[in-house]
């Protein structure tokens, strides 16, 4: 199934929707009420979706414990024959911040030390080539070890030389890459009306984010890279959030997932982006992603995100949808 969209997350809709369907046309009952929800806004932070709900309507989830949604259970294939499935319970907070540099305007032609331009991409640059530090939160940390294990590699995760550690794990570590710290990177650039004209002004964007327990680290380190003529705002701050991998739910997913793959190895996760489930714990939801796909061995599934040529396999999609009627009969 091709289109714009495919597996972020019209693959989970088509799902929740078939299983729902499914259950309707049987008379089939599920072990618990489940409320379905399909928001707005989630792309842009949530603010007229799910956090305009949390606010408004919360009524609308009295009596909910926990939830599902995207951001994991997608299956990694970790050698020819086995997968991991990474179960989200655990996402990086969401730190869009909007750059202004103020400088003096005048002639292209003239000299200028108080270029708005200059200033705003030097720091530019100095937050894009940045490194944050290694931080080993508790959800990828379990999912490194559980590669090891499975991989009969003997990792220690609290080595100095932790990329010479992670290397034992080839492409697995090329995969966590993305939640072994914070990251932020420019996206974004404004100034000028004309080539012969200085502004005065320029303007930029960067998507950070954090783990959780680390926003604060962001926060110094970006405002110790900006020069003094430019200033920040937020544009979207939202939080990191993190739950214990246990519980029944999780005891039901793992099993669903066991159960249509004998090959299948459930493991935590930490969501390099965000979900809606940001807003959710607000409500004290419990929030975990999980999509019930298995996919095969050669699609770069996680590239896709966001990009050309979005695609699911309907076998993918069939998979899921009977890994969602476990999870639905036994939670």
């Amino acid at each position: 199934l091709w289109g714009r969209g495919a597996i972020d997350m019209k693959d989970t809709v088509a799902v929740m929707l078939a299983t729902a369907r499914h259950f309707a046309r049987t008379g089939t009952r599920p072990a618990r009420e489940i409320v379905l929800a399909f928001l707005a806004d989630e792309e842009a932070g949530g603010r007229f979706g799910a956090h305009w709900l949390v606010e408004h309507r919360p009524d609308l989830f009295a009596g909910v414990t926990e939830a599902i949604g995207e951001g994991g259970g997608f299956s990694y294939a970790l050698d020819g024959t086995r997968r991991l499935y990474p179960i989200e319970n655990a996402q990086r907070g969401m730190a869009w911040m909007e750059l202004t540099a103020s400088g003096r305007a005048g002639h292209g032609s003239s000299p200028n030390d108080e270029n708005a331009v200059t200033d705003l991409a030097e720091s530019l640059t100095r937050i894009g080539r940045h490194t944050f530090p290694v931080r080993l939160i508790e959800p990828v940390r379990a999912l490194l070890a559980e590669a090891a294990r499975l991989q009969g590699v003997d990792l220690d995760l609290d080595a100095e030389d932790l990329d010479a550690e992670l290397a034992k794990l080839g492409h697995v570590a090329d995969f966590m890459q993305v939640v072994l710290r914070n990251s932020a990177n420019p996206t974004m650039f404004t100034a000028g009306y004309q080539t012969n004209v200085i502004p005065g002004r320029a303007t930029a964007r960067v998507d950070g984010r954090f783990l959780p327990g680390h926003e604060q680290e962001l926060v110094d380190a970006i405002d110790a890279l900006l020069l003094p003529s430019v200033s920040r705002r937020w544009v979207n701050h939202d939080i990191a959030m993190e739950t214990s991998f246990d519980g029944p739910l999780v005891d039901a997913m793992c099993a669903a997932v066991r159960a249509e793959d004998p090959d299948g190895h459930p493991v935590p996760y930490c969501n390099p982006g965000g979900t809606d489930a940001k807003a959710f714990t607000k409500l004290d939801i419990r929030c975990f992603g999980f999509k019930g796909l298995k996919l095969p061995h050669d699609l770069d599934y996680g590239r896709l995100f966001h990009g050309v040529d979005e695609r699911v396999p309907l076998e993918g999609l069939r998979f899921g949808v009977r890994v969602m009627t476990r999870l639905w009969q036994g939670c």
